[in-house]
């Protein structure tokens, strides 16, 4: 499937909901590792931010929403071939995922 040319439509006001999740964490992990860097923040710091600001779960929201909008506009074949290009990801506590790249 040639992914480039492709477009897929969703709702805006789910859009700006998402980037302005995505904005929160980019800015706020941005600033804790400034944090972490001058020695003011540690990985217990990371963890309750994470935890405070329900990161996980406002992540999981934008990849429902936006797995809804391909559900939605894609074939069965060409979901499940971007479902293989996401299950070959870098997950955290797996092996090939032990550190940055």
């Amino acid at each position: 499937m040639d992914m480039s040319s492709r477009e897929i439509r969703m709702p805006l006001d789910e859009v700006v909901a998402m980037l302005r999740d995505l904005n929160e964490f980019v800015v706020s992990l941005d600033r804790l590792g400034s944090r972490q860097a001058s020695g003011t923040a540690d990985e217990y710091t990371v963890g309750k931010f994470v935890a405070d600001w329900d990161v996980a779960r406002r992540l999981a929201r934008a990849r429902r929403i936006i797995s809804v909008a391909l559900d939605a506009q894609l074939n069965e074949d060409d979901n499940a071939e971007i479902d293989a290009l996401c299950d070959r990801g870098r997950f955290y506590g797996t092996d090939d995922a032990t550190g940055p790249h």
